[in-house]
């Protein structure tokens, strides 16, 4: 075969590779900024700081516990000299580790210098895989502590000039070093955008800059002499600019190195993965063929050379392909000839079992071989040993799809915005389902003939006839498909292109799916049949690519029919180990059979479906098999393994993780059969077939993957009162990280903060006129002189009432007392004063006999109050009641009292208590676990102490009381993607928005009276908070396009935006009720803001954050949820800085978090007392209440009435 007409084939394999040889980027550098937890050295040229670390880093055959960061691109293991002796020298007089040294500057403002210590698992972790990684034939080493520096942003320096500004070039890199207790590495990340220069000036010229080791200066007998160093760049520029587009980790622009070892050291050794996968580059032109053997390149991968043709153009194209004639009963075939296209550019890593294993499945074995090791799945389960599932087990696939769709002529194009695809396959007898979300009736009908859509997961999981394997059988569950269709006669042609990322936490397969291009118009109201069809499967080393041609009826809304046609072809990329039996026993064609096509397009629910049964096997058809478990047609179970016996007879065999007998299987609770098969200090959690471990809190997993080991804290110094501070009462111990803390003095007090001394401040002023002033330590008192009242401050000769006393005064009348005090009016409440003034916290009323308690200002705390003979159980302002509630579940822990922060993460709900305003972090537990869900938003009504959630998984919303007890769907049915949750604790109403149906409900808090309030011009809203007090609502919609902050009554009137200018991805919202400020995160500027709703006022409280999504408030902090981080993080809003991180022991995305109170905030509406006078639902407003009538009120006596009272 010649080049040209396989060069559709080898481009289409480039598309497949292309994504595993791209560049780091500045945002996958290991996290770095304030956000991170960094210092920042100080702004200039030549600043140093000295760092003194919580474990030593061994370099050369040293070690040393303090290192010094400079501006200029290094870190040196002495106080460096002077720039002027080392600038443009490699190497120098002293130990450097450079990281890209030159003459850098940060004064501007732009440029920054970020450092810090971290031994937090996800970096040590991240630090680690790229150790061993760049070191694969090594044993794989876990480091205890990183020191990460980061130059962002950094300029030459050198005199203002003109260019100075935005189009000054700067510089992005980042040095990690890693180390254990026996040696050290350097990581060093260049981003291919982050290197725009490679001098620095000198004079009238400029010096190179440099990378690498030096020891510095070795002391001899009698004179100094240079140590060894070790050279990365040389003085070429081309060599510095290598650094962003080479590599010895396999990730370009990522660089390892191992710089000290104890108790000997050599030399330092570099990594040893040179290797990339190839890259689509641009290339000019070719000048006829002459030049092909020249513009061929060579890349080296594993010691081999492999030749790959240079690539042409700028977009990958895949170029018509010659169709043989058509033929009954033969499907059309591309002949490739694997000799003349050699893809075998991936491998396992070198290496072997003992420092791999954990690589393979749980439900495989690694074995060895002379060239490396492969992972093979034990019997009872199939896949490619990396990745296993049982035989006979259902499968179910999971997925976003994105992309642009062109339908018939039309000129705009229908997007794809993270539309679900989710597929179910019945194993044993091959037949799969799938479903699209969300695509509009000016698609759907246009979109029946892609059955190809879906198709992927038939052949993955296809029925295997006899002697024939099934693609996750041979390729597993990781690989990328590359597909283009070529409609006929019009030439419209689609591509789809498919990331298959392997099983995921829930065992379901996970899919990102692109799909561009144009599809011939399908007419609104049509039907497609798909007749059966076959397709070739042929199979090489790492590439399976398939053809045909498909044939489909379109039978039009007049009764017409029309027969259409497309072309289909695909390329299957994927990795696989290349040292075992496999691959060579691997048939090089196979043959897909694919019949009970069904298709259809569910305009009502903007759904498309289709279901095929899918089997594999011999390409040349041979004898058709009667065995019931090749037909399909045996009747065992969905859990179940068909095992063929002689001629037609069969049995049936429940999937490993189930029993039964094979014709009706039920799931094995492992967890409960075997309570020890986690291991100690590790949760079991039970799986349809399956179960996975968890690690308790305060453990994690070991370096094995399996065994539970417990986490190595740092010691916070100031948690456990063995710091250096003064006594608490002068001094306050700060924990800043690490081991370190800072002391310093309290307000009142004077000194270094491990001695304070007292500060007297009676100073003439202090007091008012009329007072004495007495100093006392660390403060002082003004205290009234007699015959004077009031606070010290203020003193007058006549006392001021309390805001209590003058509330019982004026409706007594009365300003004199008789021996027994007033008599009230009949029929008249009187609030009780303590003998401070106060409002007692228990108030009742003289003549009804009712009582209720009260907040610090009298305000009534709704659900409190308690009939004649009774007195509610009220608590000191500040205090809280015991907790009350039925006995918890096993996976419903109560919550001890106090006001606590609650947070989802996937399939649990977590809370951190508070203390004051600061999380208690060694208290933090799991509230719920919820396996099998992703929960979203979290909601909690101080009120009746409970916590509601929402979760996609099966769309609902769900309630539970923090005291204890069984969690309560509270709605299930007609909800897609409920995400942001509200509770108006005051109206007794629940709020959340749905981003699929793209509207905001209301409902009663037990899920009925359901009302939608808000359904037009909404894209994708997420976050919704209640202002209840002042009958408000604030919700956030990130549409990418517009994205906008809005607000609107309870009731859905007076609906407005409030921001909408410099927003990007605004995940989180909260409304703090003291200051009437509405703040929010966003994912996507990386800011927090706030606004006060009615003055239009907006002030930035942070910048820098990396991907919030949850955000609540208490006190004067905001805390929020961070995806990058996965972390709870507090933010000062005062001062705009960050105070406090808790990282739970489970590393996953976190979602909504909120507050949940001790006790109900003040404040009253309408809607508190009697429902507000409605039948149905009361929804407040800023100036009354509108009665509404839920959206199924059909005959039930339903009143409406307006906002008003």
């Amino acid at each position: 075969m010649g080049w040209q007409e396989r060069g559709w084939l080898v481009c289409a394999t480039f598309l497949g590779l292309v994504a595993l040889a791209q560049s780091v980027t500045r945002g996958q550098l290991f996290p770095y900024g304030p956000s991170a937890g960094d210092q920042i050295l100080e702004a200039g040229n030549d600043q140093t700081h000295r760092l003194e670390l919580d474990k030593p880093v061994l370099f050369y055959d040293g070690t040393f516990n303090s290192i010094f960061i400079n501006t200029n691109g290094f870190v040196a293991t002495t106080e460096p000299p002077g720039e002027s002796t080392y600038l443009g020298k490699m190497p120098p007089a002293f130990g450097m580790i450079a990281a890209l040294q030159g003459d850098l500057d940060t004064s501007d403002g732009v440029g920054k210098v970020f450092f810090r210590q971290d031994s937090r698992p996800d970096i040590l972790s991240r630090a680690a895989n790229t150790i061993n990684t760049a070191f694969p034939e090594d044993n794989e080493v876990y480091p205890t502590h990183a020191v990460v520096v980061t130059w962002y942003d950094v300029a030459t320096h050198g005199p203002p000039s003109r260019s100075d500004g935005i189009n000054k070039k700067r510089n992005t890199f980042q040095l990690v070093i890693a180390s254990l207790e026996t040696a050290s590495y350097v990581i060093v990340l260049y981003a291919r955008d982050g290197l725009e220069f490679v001098s620095t000036p000198a004079g009238d010229s400029g010096v190179i800059m440099h990378t690498g080791f030096s020891k510095g200066l070795v002391q001899g007998f009698l004179f100094s002499s240079q140590g060894p160093y070790y050279r990365i760049t040389t003085d070429d520029e081309a060599s510095v600019r290598a650094l962003a587009e080479d590599t010895n980790s396999g990730v370009r622009g990522v660089w390892v190195y191992e710089i000290g070892t104890s108790p000997y050291f050599t030399n330092v050794a570099p990594g040893e993965v040179t290797d990339l996968p190839p890259e689509a580059t641009p290339q000019g032109p070719r000048e006829g063929r002459e030049g092909a053997a020249d513009a061929r390149r060579l890349v080296h991968t594993n010691g081999q050379q492999v030749e790959y043709p240079s690539y042409e153009g700028g977009l990958i194209e895949v170029h018509p392909v010659q169709y043989q004639p058509r033929q009954p009963d033969n499907p059309e075939v591309v002949v490739v000839d694997d000799t003349d296209i050699n893809v075998d550019v991936f491998s396992y890593n070198l290496g072997t079992c003992a420092n791999n294993r954990n690589k393979c499945s749980q439900f495989a074995d690694c074995q060895d071989y002379s060239s490396g090791y492969c992972c093979h799945c034990r019997p009872g389960f199939y896949g490619n040993g990396i990745q296993c599932v049982a035989e006979g087990k259902p499968q179910r696939m999971n997925g976003k799809m994105h992309g642009k769709v062109y339908v018939g002529n039309s000129p705009s194009p229908v997007e794809f915005t993270s539309n679900d695809l989710h597929s179910y396959v019945v194993v044993n007898d091959g037949r799969s389902y799938v479903a699209i979300s969300d695509i509009p009736y000016t698609l759907g009908p246009s979109l029946q003939p892609l059955s190809a859509l879906g198709g992927v997961i038939g052949w993955a999981f296809a029925l295997e006839q006899p002697g024939f394997k099934n693609g996750f059988s041979i390729i597993g569950g990781e690989f990328t498909r590359q597909a283009e269709v070529t409609f006929l006669p019009g030439n419209e042609k689609l591509t789809i292109r498919q990331e298959f990322k392997g099983i995921d936490e829930h065992d379901h397969l996970a899919v990102s799916t692109t799909v561009e291009g144009r599809v011939p118009e399908v007419p609104r109201g049509s039907t497609v049949q798909i007749d059966p069809y076959s397709e070739i499967y042929q199979y090489s080393n790492n590439l399976i690519t398939s053809s045909s041609t498909r044939d489909y009826v379109v039978s039009l809304p007049d009764g017409s029919t029309e027969t259409r046609t497309y072309q289909w072809r695909q390329t299957i990329t994927f990795q696989s180990c290349q040292h075992g039996e496999a691959l060579r026993d691997m048939k090089p064609t196979q043959m897909l059979s694919v019949d009970q096509v069904f298709v259809m397009y569910d305009a009502n629910n903007e759904l498309i479906r289709y279901a095929m049964s899918n089997k594999i096997g011999d390409v040349n058809g041979g004898q058709p098999e009667e065995n019931p478990c090749f037909t399909g047609r045996h009747g065992c179970d969905t859990n179940a393994v068909c095992r063929p016996g002689q001629g037609t007879q069969f049995t049936c065999q429940c999937a490993a993780g189930f029993n039964g007998d094979g014709r009706t299987c039920y799931d094995i609770d492992e967890c409960r059969e075997t309570p020890q098969i986690c291991g100690s200090h590790a949760i079991c959690n039970n799986q349809p077939g399956t179960f996975r471990c968890e690690c308790e809190d305060g453990y994690q997993f070991g370096g094995d993957g399996q065994t539970c080991v417990e986490v190595n804290r740092p010691v916070d110094a100031c948690e456990e009162g063995t710091h250096t501070c003064d006594i608490p009462e002068r001094a306050q111990c700060s924990y800043t990280g690490g081991s370190a803390y800072i002391c310093s003095c309290l307000p009142g007090f004077i000194g270094d903060g491990r001695a304070c001394q007292d500060i007297d401040e009676c100073q003439p002023g202090r007091c008012h006129q009329d007072a004495v002033c007495y100093n006392t330590e660390g403060s002082f008192t003004c205290q009234c002189r007699q015959g004077y009242y009031g606070d010290g401050f203020y003193c007058s000769a006549e006392r001021t009432k309390t805001q209590c006393e003058t509330h019982r005064d004026s409706l007594l009348g009365v300003t004199e007392y008789g021996p027994r005090g007033p008599r009230p009016p009949v029929g008249q409440y009187v609030p009780t004063c303590d003998d401070h003034g106060e409002y007692e916290s228990m108030q009742c009323h003289g003549s009804t006999g009712h009582c209720w308690c009260v907040d610090r200002n009298g305000q009534e705390i709704p659900g409190s109050r308690s009939g004649p003979g009774s007195r509610p159980m009220c608590i000191d302002h500040g205090g809280v009641p015991p907790p009350v509630g039925p006995t918890p579940r096993p996976d419903v822990h109560p919550l001890p009292p106090g006001t606590h922060l609650l947070f989802a993460q996937s399939g649990r709900i977590e809370h951190v208590p508070l203390e004051g305003q600061d999380m208690k972090k060694s208290d933090a537990k799991p509230v719920l676990h919820l396996p099998e869900k992703v929960i979203i938003g979290v909601a909690y009504d101080c009120v009746e102490k409970m916590v509601y959630w929402t979760e996609i998984t099966s769309p609902s919303i769900s309630k539970a009381s923090i005291q204890g007890g069984e969690p309560t769907a509270v709605i299930r049915s007609d909800l897609d993607s409920p995400e942001g949750i509200a509770i108006d604790h005051l109206g007794r109403t629940l709020f959340w928005t749905d981003s699929v149906k793209d509207r905001i409900e209301v409902a009663s808090l037990d899920g009925s009276k359901r009302r939608v309030i808000i359904d037009t011009d909404l894209v994708n809203p997420r976050a919704i908070i209640t202002d209840p007090p002042n009958g408000n609502l604030y919700w956030t919609d990130w549409n990418r396009d517009a994205p906008k902050i809005e607000t609107s009554y309870m009731d859905g009137s007076n609906r407005r935006v409030l921001v909408k200018d410099d927003l990007g991805l605004p995940n989180g919202l909260t409304f703090d009720s003291q200051s009437s400020m509405l703040c929010w995160a966003d994912a996507g500027t990386h800011k927090m803001e706030c606004t006060h709703p009615g003055r239009g006022d907006r002030r930035q409280v942070m910048e820098g954050i990396q991907y919030p999504f949850g955000i609540t408030s208490f006190g004067k902090n905001i805390y929020y949820t961070d995806w990058r981080r996965d972390a709870v993080v507090a933010v000062d809003r005062y001062s705009g800085r960050e105070s406090d991180e808790f990282q739970p022991q489970k590393r996953t995305k976190l979602y909504g978090i909120a507050t949940a109170y001790a006790q109900c905030p003040s404040g009253q509406n309408y809607c508190a007392v009697n429902n507000g006078g409605c039948t149905h639902l009361c929804l407040a407003t800023p100036n009354g209440r509108s009665c509404k009538c839920p959206d199924n009120a059909v005959g039930v006596g339903c009143v409406e009435r307006e906002s008003g009272y």
